[in-house]
């Protein structure tokens, strides 16, 4: 009996064991749940969007949950007109207040454009090109003016540009005066101004680096319109930038100060002693092999060159038997050696250099006679290319530009629809077509103070290039 009863203990003992430990399982918080991937929602603004006879100084806008104070909120936030003074903006909790410090102008529509600035405090959801709109008069502008912005030398788009309106059509507006509305390019370079009254304006892209909303930078990506915008036309506007040089910008700024010499680091005489005085050159040949496609380069990394006596290299073939018909061209910059001459393939080559053929403005020579050997690559290094380009028209004077990287590596001048290459370095190019305005082979920029004149433009071919070597490479191409 007593066996019995201890069995009945231990069972009871185990049950209320078990429902204990469920029970504290069932304490514990559920985890996991969808993640918040919704951007705050206005809930109320005061005064209401659209509002009509606005004369206040202060905008509340209400959301559904907590949002983050804004990041960058002057380059985010675009205010049209553009005013002189940028408004305050402050977040606590739901609730984000703008305070107007501008003096506002009589019958005119307000937006404000608050791009990527409101987000919510916990994921960080952005509530993208949130717009507030106002009027000081009776009604609400409605036209509006798009556009395009495209690289002239590269025909790709370039988002960090804006587009902005000045009612002062004088070419000095850009420079010296803000403009009256400003809007941002999307990643396909595209804008769009909203709510403008009827009228008349310049229209301009540039890059705006310190929110001043004016041309400033010498170096930097700028386009005109051709054309002056008129809003109430309903046209689309095309325009081509690209770097303003810094001789043309010079002619509307104040004259740059005299540069300083540079400064040189000193060095003892004990660190001179034992500096290595060996003439060091580097060529580009890959692996002790030469592209025929160009020419034999030896560079000179440590200082340019004091004197380059060509008479002290000899140039010879396998069996050292002396070549003609080259020529050695030492660049301005005095610290390159180009070699020319008509290669042939699959061939050995030599360079020997007496001690006595160049010094370097340091003092380096060789110490003693140095040789130089190398072969040029075979035929089946190389893919033949022919492009057969279906619709392009000869009469812009095309040039077809391979790139790589952002480097144009060979260009080639149009006769007809087709470009042939029995030999081509393989490797993978992007391609565009340059419409070569002045016939000059390269792309020439625009110039717009005193002359207005455009940049040449440029097209992506719309695929890349892959050549593979010892391959026959024909395609056909539709711009």
């Amino acid at each position: 009996m007593k066996q019995v009863l201890s069995i009945l203990l231990i069972i009871v003992a185990i049950a209320q064991f078990q429902v204990l430990t469920v029970g504290c399982a069932n304490m514990a918080a559920p985890q996991g749940g969808p993640r918040d991937s919704l951007p705050p929602l206005l809930v109320e603004v005061r005064p209401a969007d659209s509002a009509r006879h606005f004369n206040g100084k202060r905008i509340v806008f209400e959301f559904n949950e907590y949002i983050a104070p804004p990041d960058n909120i002057q380059e985010n936030l675009l205010v049209s007109p553009v005013p002189k003074l940028a408004p305050n903006v402050t977040t606590k909790l739901r609730t984000m207040t703008v305070v107007i410090r501008d003096t506002l102008e009589a019958n005119t529509t307000y937006s404000l454009n608050f791009g990527n600035a409101i987000k919510d405090i916990n994921e960080g959801n952005v509530l993208r090109n949130f717009t507030y709109i106002f009027s000081t008069g009776d009604a609400i502008d409605s036209l509006s003016v798009s556009g395009k912005v495209i690289i002239a030398e590269t025909g790709k788009a370039d988002s960090t540009l804006i587009a902005v309106l000045h009612p002062n059509l004088a070419d000095t507006a850009v420079i010296k005066d803000r403009p009256r509305y400003m809007a941002k390019l999307d990643k396909e370079g595209q804008f769009t101004f909203h709510n403008l009254p009827a009228g008349t304006y310049a229209l301009y892209a540039f890059k705006d680096e310190g929110g001043q909303r004016k041309f400033s930078n010498r170096g930097q990506l700028f386009a005109f319109s051709d054309s002056l915008v008129n809003t109430t036309a309903g046209k689309s506007y095309t325009l081509y930038a690209y770097p303003q040089t810094e001789e043309e910008e010079a002619d509307t700024s104040t004259a740059k100060k005299p540069a300083l010499p540079p400064v040189r680091p000193a060095v003892s005489k004990n660190a001179t002693a034992v500096q290595d005085k060996r003439l060091r050159m580097e060529t580009n040949l890959a692996g002790q092999e030469l592209d025929i496609l160009g020419q034999l380069e030896i560079n000179f990394k440590a200082a340019p060159l004091k004197y380059f006596d060509s008479s002290k290299v000899q140039f010879v073939g396998e069996k050292f038997e002396p070549l003609t018909g080259y020529r050695f061209i030492k660049d301005s910059s005095d610290k390159k050696i180009t070699l020319e001459y008509n290669w042939v393939l699959n061939t050995p080559y030599n360079l020997i250099f007496d001690p006595a053929f160049a010094e370097d403005s340091l003092g380096h020579k060789l110490a003693r006679i140095d040789t130089l050997e190398f072969r040029t690559k075979k035929e089946a290094d190389y893919g033949m290319v022919r492009l057969r380009f279906l619709n392009l028209d000869l009469t812009q004077h095309p040039v077809l530009q391979f790139i790589q990287g952002d480097k144009v590596v060979k260009s080639h001048v149009f006769t007809n629809n087709t470009f042939y290459a029995k030999l081509f370095t393989p490797g993978e190019y992007d391609m565009r077509i340059l419409f070569d305005t002045n016939q000059n082979g390269v792309w020439d920029g625009g110039e717009f103070f005193g002359k207005r004149r455009q940049p040449e433009r440029a097209v992506p071919v719309p695929r890349k290039l892959n050549i593979k070597a010892n391959w026959d490479n024909e395609i056909d191409i539709t711009l």
